[in-house]
């Protein structure tokens, strides 16, 4: 067992993250390789076997917050439910029923994709056992324990220290039970022996399925190893299978070809782990300075409550004084009215004078106040209520703001990408605007990711001061996601919502129309730059009309592109006016291009002529070699997929709705040209094409019809301000 006494070329330490289990956080011992390829200790299976078991069941109830999951199931119960997994049905994952026993015992759940997981019909023992992943495990336990030693397994107490461990034995022996042992002359004297260790693997790696048969082959489906039987009769009896020797070789050049491309991106490893080192220490400041921030935010909003608190509370205070005060005189002023009290019993004693002018200067004043107390006395009422319902807070409003109080990054809008303005042709272009055109950012950082990369993931970010950006050197045929957020200052805005946006399939070919050969300036109208096509219906096609015969149209009239194309894969993008009656558009080679512009005739029938837009039937041959040109129809706001053997027979599945967009990608090696909608770059048809000669983009049109070349992405398109 070479493998065991390798020194590792690494530092041992440096790799724990990988050598703990996902199930019990520890390190693992004697790990298991799940049909998902994730490593799982052989005891952690059973335990959460266990544990699903009875979490499906419902006949327990188990705390599963803890990272290992607390068994107390005796070893008899463990065995039954293993060879019970052993014994069952295997079934397909979709559609299990998770009530029933076949299920609770096929589906595991996968501690480190979280996945449920199909064991088979053998269950455990179906799994194999990570004989290298142990192996470098017990490299680690003894490099970070080094100190601590090996026991001999057969040395009475107090035991010896092992100098040595049999793989045939799986033991651990000091020098004088080794001699016991392995008696010179015996066939255990032949038995390979190591340096002390704990890790016993077998010399030949047995098939989980026929237990007699070591592994000799490599099942290229399953991605695992299997023995002759498997392959024979077995469950991979039809999958595609390898040598071992082959796996071997093919998987070992393919792990070395990664690492090596690893190592030698390691100053960009290093690159974002600084990155990485950097952001942790701004995380960290910049939430301390959140922190500060919401804290005095919050007590700006605690003072300005502390003060309405109190002066609510000072004006419920002064009314409640008032209101006492009123009440009390009032109380005391009823008081009087008792006999022998206040004012009854003043006026009581006033009735004993017997001097007439005396009793009549006394009683006059006292018969007033009198009268007063028994009017009040008939109509009673409180000199204050006892409510405070004027001084209730009303809370609603305020408190459905403070329920909507959330952060806000110092008024920056978040950015939006415009996806009608934004574009990829031979450059990208994207632009973005706030919201209600506030522009409260000083700079802007567009950040962009090519997706589904096998290679390596990376991000590019550029800072910019308007709202759009031009980006160069992008992948053809690759999909792109952009966002972008705002700066001022050290504050900036959450990242817009990603747009993804799609490259053209080859490069882009920049031409212009021709207005030297086949050109009829006659029936044709280009604009100054070449870039703009229009057929016109005027005087000499109503001074034509004379010679129309009924259900007959006028020929088609033929524009070519500038420059043409030898070899390479080459893509080019245009509009079509929604008001095109009939647009064709493809390529022709330069040996039928003089066939095409003298074989022209004035008065042609649908029945006859190919290029007539009807489905007549003439476009069953349309894309032979023999025909001029290979064109696709357009017109009316349709896409006409042209009628071939392997397009549908119903006419109205072959008309697709015209794309705003269209793009033509002529691959010359392949002799193939193919139809895009440019919008999302999505191929809608191709065919087959002769490019034995120099191939040129052909136009065609008939009646009121007009086509747009796409204008290619310049560095113009950075000067873009808040008006695009």
């Amino acid at each position: 067992m070479e493998g065991c006494q390798l020194k590792s070329p690494v530092t041992i330490k440096g790799i724990e993250r990988e050598l703990i289990c996902p199930a019990c956080k520890e390190l693992f011992t004697h790990p298991l390789i799940l049909p998902c390829q994730h490593n799982v200790c052989h005891k952690c299976v059973k335990e959460i076997l266990f544990a699903f078991e009875d979490s499906s069941g419902g006949s327990e109830s188990s705390n599963q917050s803890s990272p290992r999951i607390r068994i107390t199931a005796s070893v008899d119960r463990i065995d039954r439910i293993t060879r019970s997994a052993s014994q069952r049905k295997s079934f397909g994952w979709r559609g299990r029923k998770h009530n029933s026993v076949t299920s609770r015992l096929s589906l595991f759940p996968c501690p480190g994709c979280q996945r449920n997981i199909d064991l088979g019909e053998r269950g455990i023992n179906g799994l194999f056992r990570n004989f290298t992943l142990e192996t470098i495990v017990e490299r680690y336990r003894q490099a970070a324990r080094a100190a601590i030693a090996i026991m001999c397994d057969f040395c009475k107490p107090p035991p010896q220290e092992s100098t040595k461990s049999c793989m045939d034995c799986s033991a651990s022996y000091c020098n004088e039970c080794f001699k016991v042992h392995h008696p010179w002359g015996t066939v255990k004297a032949q038995h390979e022996y190591v340096a002390p260790t704990t890790n016993f693997r077998p010399k030949i790696l047995m098939c989980p399925e026929h237990e007699m048969e070591g592994v000799n082959m490599y099942c290229e489906i399953c991605r695992r190893p299997v023995c002759h039987l498997c392959k024979l009769g077995g469950y991979h009896a039809n999958h595609r299978v390898t040598t071992m020797s082959t796996a071997y070789k093919t998987l070992k050049e393919k792990l070395s070809k990664d690492i090596k491309y690893l190592i030698s991106k390691e100053s960009q490893v290093r690159a974002h782990i600084m990155q990485l080192d950097l952001l942790l220490k701004e995380t960290e400041c910049n939430s301390e300075r959140a922190k500060e921030e919401a804290s005095q935010s919050f007590e700006k909003l605690f003072h300005v409550l502390e003060e309405k608190k109190s002066a609510a509370l000072r004006a419920i205070e002064a009314s409640k004084t008032l209101r006492l005060e009123k009440l009390q005189m009032q109380a005391e002023e009823y008081q009087g009215l008792l006999e022998n009290n206040g004012l009854v019993g003043y006026a009581q004693e006033v009735l004993k004078e017997t001097d007439p002018s005396c009793f009549v200067q006394t009683a006059k004043q006292l018969h007033v106040r009198i009268q007063k107390a028994t009017e009040s006395l008939k109509s009673f009422r409180p000199a204050a209520g006892a409510t405070f319902e004027d001084f209730v807070v009303d809370i609603a409003k305020q408190e459905e703001i403070l329920g909507d109080l959330s952060f806000h990054s110092n008024g920056l809008e978040i950015p939006e990408i415009n996806e009608e303005q934004s574009r990829i042709y031979n450059k990208a272009l994207i632009s973005w605007e706030c919201p209600g055109n506030v522009d409260s950012a000083d700079i802007y950082v567009l950040e962009y990711r090519k997706l589904n990369r096998e290679d390596e993931t990376e991000m590019w970010q550029v800072e910019v001061c308007s709202k759009s950006k031009v980006i160069s050197d992008l992948d053809d045929d690759s999909s792109y996601a952009f966002r972008v957020r705002g700066y001022k200052g050290s504050i900036c805005s959450p990242w817009s919502r990603e747009v993804v946006l799609r490259t053209p399939p080859a490069p882009v070919f920049s031409f212009l129309f021709d207005d030297k050969c086949g050109y009829n300036s006659e029936h044709l109208l280009l604009n100054p730059g070449r870039t703009s096509v229009e057929s016109r219906a005027g005087f000499p096609l109503l001074l034509g009309s004379e010679r129309l015969q009924v259900g007959c149209y006028t020929t088609l009239d033929y524009i070519i592109g500038d420059t043409g194309i030898a070899k390479g894969k080459h893509f080019w993008a245009f509009h079509v006016e929604a008001y095109s009656y009939l647009v064709k558009v493809g390529v022709v080679s330069s040996h039928q291009i003089n066939k095409l512009f003298h074989n022209s005739h004035d008065v042609t029938s649908p029945r006859y002529e190919q290029d007539s837009g009807h489905d007549s039937g003439s476009e069953d041959t349309f894309f032979d070699s023999s025909k001029p040109c290979t064109l696709v129809t357009l017109g009316m706001k349709k896409f006409f997929i042209p009628t071939t053997p392997a397009a549908p027979k119903d006419p109205a599945s072959r008309i697709l709705p015209l794309p705003s967009c269209l793009g033509i990608c002529l691959d010359c090696d392949n002799g193939k040209v193919e139809f895009y909608d440019a919008d999302c770059m999505k191929c809608l048809y191709e065919c087959k094409v002769n490019c034995s000669g120099m191939m040129y983009p052909m136009f065609a049109l008939m009646g009121g019809a007009a086509v747009h070349l796409e204008e290619a992405v310049t560095a113009k398109y950075e000067e873009h301000d808040d008006n695009v």
